[in-house]
């Protein structure tokens, strides 16, 4: 199987809390070989990448708009869409798991994209959200980090 790939969503205006959070998430996707998949803005996003890129590890940017120099530094593929908040979609599409940590109106936007498209959701201290009635999609909470890359990976394996 090929390096999994992790979608880290969330606030372009992350707390201390959640940029803590999301640096974490991404040094721990580079031990496991993962490539992480984002926003490549700032945020969540800026500091996933960040943890992935200072502990050896890949990062792709699905940026809204079309300048590639508004990528955070940290991105090994910085990739304009010019569609704006549409790329949320492409994103998820990309990966085979999401872990959201904080967020606002976009997160939510992603969880519930990956949620109808079956791909597993592990929230850490994000949006409390729950299936509706009749559907098998679920969001996993974790509570901490190096849980929240485990779950994923677990989930990986079980839907490839």
């Amino acid at each position: 199987m090929s390096a999994p790939y992790v979608a880290v969503i969330g606030t372009s205006h992350a707390t201390s809390v959640e940029a803590d959070l999301a640096y974490q998430v991404g040094a721990e996707l580079a031990a496991a070989a993962a490539i992480v998949v984002s926003g490549g803005l700032d945020g969540v996003m800026r500091a996933s990448c960040e943890g992935a890129h200072t502990n050896g590890g890949v990062t792709v940017g699905l940026l809204p708009g079309v300048d590639r120099a508004a990528g955070n530094a940290f991105l090994t593929v910085c990739l304009p869409t010019g569609i704006g908040e549409l790329r949320n979609g492409l994103i998820v599409a990309a990966a085979d798991a999401v872990i959201a940590i904080g967020g606002d109106w976009g997160t939510l936007s992603e969880i519930a994209l990956a949620m109808r498209a079956g791909i597993p959701v592990i929230a850490l201290h994000t949006w409390e959200t729950r299936s509706p009635a009749g559907t098998d999609g679920s969001v996993i909470e974790a509570s901490s980090a190096p849980e929240a890359v485990r779950v994923a990976l677990s989930m990986i394996g079980n839907t490839h």
